[in-house]
């Protein structure tokens, strides 16, 4: 009883059966593979253009003032842009098809960023890039929601999003090895070999996924699955889910309800706590007050991203145990509110803000934590949970278009006093969002419990008026 206490803890809701159990490993094995290496080289990516910049590219390619800032605005538009396309084309083209042929796209892509000579160059291959990496984040989502239980879920989500943390703590100490040892190699400086590196990373990657990735449960055909398990895949999730054909009332339901504009409300808002991550403020922190080698500066932040490997990690897994989400978004604004503050004191000891940037990294765990709530609000709805995971990152996305030229500039390191007091702002607007979320979560499931029960009577008593008719008084 108790190892089965400790394993549902560790790996979410115990299997049924051995069939089931044979299932489950196989899909872990085929799909988190897949997703989770696709994810790291898409985060990678991401990644270098940052560690890029504070490692020579910034000077070779003379940008100036917020060049870099309009480099991630450009990538993060191109992403608006592809966002809801990609998670549709998912449900018309299979996506063992989608996934790696947009991730040659963005492979070949990368390869083309270490040949540019200027940074508007770089603009238009990072828009592209946007449009084309757009496919990963909200599609493995969608993927991981129509294949897993609510119970199972939120650590298979929490393991995705920190391989894509673990892109970006492997780009640190790629771009340190590259810098020292591939410098000048070839005429190349070291920040073009970096993105030639992660495109060699980047391709064979995309041809497993040809080969392995299963689609969706109704559609699969992977030849690892046997017609046992297909059927198997298929029952033990769909017995409460509507399916409808692609249609214009896909809209009409979608903007009916609540669930759409709660979620997107919460991601808009919650996401923006990674702005100490995503915007490598602890980079620009230590190349903005000297004394750091460039070494130094690619690799200390890479605690930032291992703290949130952490948190996710853990976090996820007491999700799936507890079936609470909402208290990791506490938590992740607990320690964002804690380090803007010290950062913001600027007289604090410079120990002090090294812990303060590690401790924000606490903001990853909310991204895992959000989606897998949203696939368990959705869950009744395929099409529907397909646009509201699409919409969720849409909307972060479309925030965090302008949110860093506003309060993350680059001519505000090392400071980012702006950037402190918006993030404090922002922990508690997500409180709050949190709450009205937990709340239409729990209307619905007491509306949807009590429209069952009188369900329940109308087929239990065929003539309810007859019955609940009061008795005449006897005279």
């Amino acid at each position: 009883m108790r190892w089965q206490t400790i394993r549902q803890f560790l790996w979410g809701e115990v299997p049924s059966s051995k069939l089931e159990q044979k299932l489950l490993l196989k899909l872990d094995w085929f799909i988190l593979s897949y997703c989770c290496l696709m994810y790291f080289t898409n985060y990678l990516d991401r990644a270098n253009v940052n560690n890029a910049y504070v490692s020579g590219m910034k000077q070779e390619l003379n940008m100036q003032g917020n060049d870099f800032n309009k480099i991630n605005t450009i990538f993060t538009c191109g992403y608006i842009v592809g966002m809801i396309p990609n998670n549709l084309m998912l449900q018309v083209v299979p996506p063992r098809l989608w996934f790696p042929s947009m991730q040659i796209v963005w492979g070949v892509l990368t390869f083309c960023s270490s040949t540019v000579h200027n940074v508007q160059q770089l603009y238009a291959i990072r828009f592209f890039q946007g449009i084309s990496e757009a496919s990963t984040f909200v599609g493995t989502h969608y993927i991981l929601g129509s294949w897993y239980k609510s119970g199972e879920l939120g650590k298979r989500s929490g393991i995705f999003t920190s391989s894509g943390l673990a892109g970006t703590l492997f780009s640190g100490v790629l771009q340190a090895a590259v810098y020292q040892h591939l410098g000048g190699v070839g005429g190349r400086s070291g920040w073009r070999w970096l993105f030639i590196i992660d495109g060699v990373i980047t391709l064979p990657i995309a041809l497993y996924g040809f080969l392995v990735f299963p689609d969706v449960p109704s559609t699969t055909k992977a030849f690892y699955l046997s017609e046992e398990e297909r059927a198997l895949s298929q029952d033990r999730l769909d017995s409460d889910v509507v399916h409808h054909s692609l249609s214009w009332d896909l809209a009409k339901r979608v903007l009916s309800r609540w669930r759409w504009y709660g979620c997107s409300l919460l991601f808009a808002i919650s996401g923006e706590t990674e702005s100490f991550g995503s915007n490598n403020l602890m980079g620009q922190w230590l190349s903005a007050i000297g004394g750091y080698t460039v070494e130094q500066i690619d690799y200390y932040p890479s605690g930032v991203t291992a703290f949130g490997i952490a948190s996710t990690l853990v976090c996820a897994t007491w999700t799936d145990y507890t079936r609470a989400r909402w208290p990791v978004l506490v938590y992740m604004c607990f320690c964002c509110t804690v380090a803007a503050i010290c950062v913001l004191v600027w007289s604090s000891p410079t120990g002090l803000k090294f812990f303060a940037y590690y401790f924000a990294g606490a903001s990853y765990a909310g991204q895992a934590t959000t989606f897998a709530w949203a696939n368990q609000i959705c869950a009744d709805d395929y099409q529907e949970r397909a646009i509201v995971l699409a919409s969720m990152n849409m909307w972060n996305n479309a925030v965090n278009a302008w949110w860093p030229l506003l309060f993350y500039p680059a001519t505000d390191a090392p400071r980012f006093k702006r950037g402190m007091i918006a993030m404090i702002c922002t922990c508690a607007a997500t409180l709050g969002v949190t709450w009205l979320v937990w709340y239409l979560e729990r209307r619905e499931q007491r509306l949807a419990k009590g429209k069952a029960m009188k369900h329940e009577v109308r087929e239990d008593n065929p003539n309810p008026v007859e019955i609940d008719k009061p008795l005449k008084d006897e005279q």
